[in-house]
């Protein structure tokens, strides 16, 4: 069990509307956010970027001016933080995402492991949205290892499921990737692992032994439990905006820094210390 806890803040996610929630676009927004959430425990900021016109703020974009301009306002808002920058892209254009990671070089990106039917079915028992692949083929992986490989920049796998948690393991067998290992356990998506702790145990023996490992809770008061159990397992901790809008009780929050508050809490609860950003970069190896 590892005695510190990383938490990282996911500030904004790729599919939160800032006209319904109070998700940061801008990079003033961002810094601002991450300023509370940094406040209040987290060192590792994890960052969507979108589009900056007027009104375009809940779509998605891959400018790497964009890129630049929001981590370097984080970066002056929150010194030492570390950066994990998002890469997901559906389809084969994801050049985008590429040239973000190499010209921008984060110390740490996503790396989504593995396919996933994205599905999710509305109480009326028609599909919320039209049914869509979120595809990560083995070639694609390659391509995203590569070029965090070239700037130094450690991949955090995404496991949607129990099975893309093995194919990590594979990735390492075969020589595709060697470096630092860091698994992260998304759980509540409708499709893919549930928000069950009683899944914990499982996934961590699936995990390579010498891996750090999170998790990520998508949902409401039932993902309480799991940060909980992540945290007296020694699993460092994710919350933020991308992935919650509701406490514990049921309040909804109005910023990162509430959430952040609420897991660095849970983590004392268990008898963990929270990491500084010094002390993640120790942890993780991170050498940007």
């Amino acid at each position: 069990m590892s005695d510190k806890a990383v938490i990282t803040c996911a500030l904004n996610g790729v599919l939160t509307d800032p006209r319904q929630h109070h998700v940061p676009v801008t990079p003033e927004e961002m810094a601002a956010e991450a300023r509370r959430a940094f406040e209040a425990g987290a060192s590792i900021m994890h960052i969507h970027l979108r589009q900056q016109a007027p009104g375009k703020g809940h779509l998605p974009s891959w400018d790497v001016t964009v890129s630049r301009e929001i981590q370097q306002a984080i970066r002056e808002a929150c010194p030492g933080v570390i950066i994990n920058h998002t890469s997901g892209v559906s389809g084969p254009h994801y050049e985008g995402a590429l040239a973000c990671i190499r010209e921008t070089r984060p110390e740490i990106a996503a790396c989504n492991a593995g396919s996933l039917n994205y599905l999710k079915v509305k109480a009326d028992n028609s599909w919320a949205w039209p049914p869509m692949m979120f595809d990560n083929s083995v070639e694609k992986i390659q391509d995203y290892l590569d070029a965090m490989k070239d700037v130094n920049t450690i991949p955090e796998f995404e496991c949607f499921d129990v099975g893309i948690v093995r194919c990590v393991g594979m990735y390492y067998q075969t020589g595709m990737y060697s470096g630092p290992l860091e698994y992260n356990f998304v759980m509540g998506v409708a499709s893919g692992m549930p928000a069950d702790p009683e899944l914990l145990p499982i996934l961590i023996r699936l995990k390579r032994p010498e891996a750090h490992w999170q998790v990520t809770a998508i949902g409401r008061a039932e993902i309480w439990p799991l940060h909980q159990r992540c945290a007296e397992l020694g699993g460092h901790l994710r919350t933020g905006l991308e992935d919650a809008f509701y406490l514990a009780d049921g309040s909804k929050v109005t910023s990162n820094g509430q959430l952040i508050e609420a897991i660095a809490a849970l983590a004392r609860r268990a008898g963990r210390e929270i990491a500084t950003p010094a002390e993640a970069r120790q942890i993780f190896g991170t050498v940007n």
